[in-house]
């Protein structure tokens, strides 16, 4: 396909996302792809290791590309989304569980699909260009594609506001956070891989000292309030207009939604667990939720003006996380 090149190269199996022109947005198509091409070298003796990484300078994958899950849902189908969702979850828990080594290298924008790709491989890579997020609050939609495990693993309150907010990480931030490994100036990459792929020995690859992050030092304490409209209050009180905007700009729904999914992921024993919660709210989304509305004033007509409709309180929120019995996500068991 020409939105992924997938080989071999001597040691390693190489998955490069090949649509810069779209910043590696992730397709349908493009997930099922990684999935199938990850379950192809687990017995394969000739990788040693994967290396996942993108073309171009500005994104590895600035997130799922969802036109086409819009304009079905808008015609009221709603398994467009539904099979989207579904396969890629899969693909994103075969990466968090490989059983080789897989390498990310992540430049520029990784929002939403692309934290999904890279986000769980157990090498993750960052250079000076490198801007991490979780932004799904402000089209509607919840941090999924495994986001509130992450977040809900962040130090303090850092997975809340990042989940809220949809704060964006430079490599230091998001090597606190725990998005990322490794920092690595981005001129020395090509020399990395060349050495991945040559040795097939990932003890080798050595990181440079990660910047500082300015994460760790702000008060996010205002994000430890029992509901979104506590929070915002605090945050009123401290005067703190930077993480205000976002939390008035973005969906109500969403934000009390992810406030519960990363709370409820903290007791979450596997990334799967997660990822299944995630779903409930995913599969309703285009029929259920803000979703169809955020992501028309912000992909579609890009009018930034979303007229949020969807009701935010207790019930609402539960309703969209209620199990969904025969529909609920499958796993494969490997055990």
């Amino acid at each position: 396909m020409n939105d992924l090149s997938i080989r071999k190269d001597r040691r390693a199996g190489r998955i490069t996302l090949t649509r810069p022109q779209a910043l590696n947005a992730l397709t349908h198509e493009m997930a099922v792809a990684i999935h199938r091409a990850l379950d192809d070298w687990r017995g394969d003796p000739d990788v040693a290791l994967v290396i996942i990484d993108a073309e171009g300078d500005r994104a590895f994958c600035a997130g799922g590309d969802i036109a086409a899950v819009y304009h079905a849902g808008r015609a009221g189908d709603h398994a467009v989304g539904q099979d989207f969702f579904a396969d890629e979850y899969r693909m994103n828990a075969a990466v968090a569980d490989y059983e080789k080594p897989i390498v990310a290298f992540m430049q520029g924008f990784v929002m939403g699909g692309g934290v999904g790709v890279g986000g769980h491989a157990g090498h993750r890579v960052v250079g000076d260009t490198t801007q991490v997020a979780m932004p799904e609050s402000g089209i509607g939609l919840i941090p999924d594609v495994g986001g509130t495990w992450l977040l809900s693993r962040a130090p303090g309150r850092i997975g809340e506001y990042l989940g809220l907010t949809g704060a964006r990480m430079d490599a230091g931030d998001a090597i606190h956070a725990g998005f990322a490994d490794i920092y690595l100036p981005e001129a020395e990459w090509d020399a990395a891989r060349e050495m991945l792929a040559d040795t097939g020995d990932v003890a080798q690859l050595k990181g440079r000292p990660a910047p500082a992050s300015t994460l760790a030092d702000r008060d996010l304490s205002a994000f430890g309030g029992r509901s979104v409209e506590e929070i915002v209050a605090s945050l009123e009180q401290q005067g703190d207009e930077g993480a205000l905007k976002p939390l008035r700009r973005n969906s109500p729904l969403s934000m009390a939604a992810t406030l519960a999914m990363v709370r409820a992921a903290r007791g979450d024993q596997r990334m799967q667990d997660a990822l299944s919660r995630e779903y409930r709210f995913t599969r309703r989304a285009t029929a259920q939720s803000d979703f169809l509305e955020g992501v028309r004033a912000q992909i579609i007509d890009k009018d930034r003006t979303p007229v949020w409709a969807a009701d935010a309180g207790p019930a609402a929120v539960e309703a969209m996380l209620a199990p969904l019995g025969d529909d609920e996500l499958e796993w494969e068991d490997r055990a």
